[in-house]
């Protein structure tokens, strides 16, 4: 399936299918009970989610918006879990797929512990090219999400980027 630029795969709290991030990225937002927002997560080609499910059905946590054209496959959940009963291969490959997001998890950790706020930015840039090329992140997500992603104000981030134009 195709999805375009602000398109929803999922909804928060539904329980369903798995899918496959063929290419593209998505976003994972929570809302929290007062309405807002918050970026929880990025999601980049090849990875199978949601990920709190590839074990056992749950509830989603978030909604999943596509950043820019997106193709996804569906995984269909009946025969997923039943290969991960017959097949002991197929937790190794859940394994596998969640040890990469680990990894991915600790690269955003390291970006947050950069002591400038123009070094935060910066770390997240380089990652970002890695999945979108030369476009601007800012093409993808709005300063209160780069903002989320790398634990600065959303008027700091728009100083930076403005610093980063001269």
């Amino acid at each position: 399936m195709l999805l375009h630029k602000g398109q929803t795969l999922f909804h928060q709290g539904e329980t369903g299918s798995l899918y496959h991030l063929r290419s593209g990225m998505l976003k994972i937002v929570r809302v929290h009970e007062d309405g807002n927002p918050f970026l929880v997560n990025l999601i980049v080609p090849d990875e199978i989610i949601p990920h709190h499910s590839l074990i056992s059905p749950m509830p989603n946590h978030g909604t999943a918006v596509a950043l820019v054209t997106c193709e996804v496959d569906l995984v269909s959940p009946q025969q997923w879990y039943g290969e991960l009963e017959r097949s002991p291969e197929k937790s190794r490959e859940i394994a596998l797929l969640l040890q990469g997001k680990l990894r991915m998890m600790q690269q955003r950790i390291d970006q947050l512990t950069q002591v400038a706020p123009a070094d935060k930015l910066a770390k997240l840039q380089q990652w970002f090219a890695l999945y979108i090329g030369s476009a601007p992140i800012t093409d993808v997500l709005t300063q209160d999400e780069i903002g989320q992603l790398i634990g600065l104000r959303r008027e700091t981030v728009n100083r930076l980027l403005r610093a980063q134009m001269k």
